[in-house]
């Protein structure tokens, strides 16, 4: 395997190991309970 490939392969999963990172810090920073939005298309209310 060349090095520049195994560089992108690297490069690849780091980016996608701070994706996961990111995303799960940001569902457990989210509130729990119900959100209510209000807007031009009207009243929404979504259960987290």
């Amino acid at each position: 395997m060349r090095p520049n490939m195994l560089y992108l392969i690297i490069g690849a999963l780091v980016v996608v190991i701070i994706a996961l990172g990111a995303y799960i810090y940001r569902e457990q920073t989210r509130p729990k309970g119900v959100e209510l939005k209000i807007d031009d298309k009207g009243i929404s209310i979504q259960q987290n």
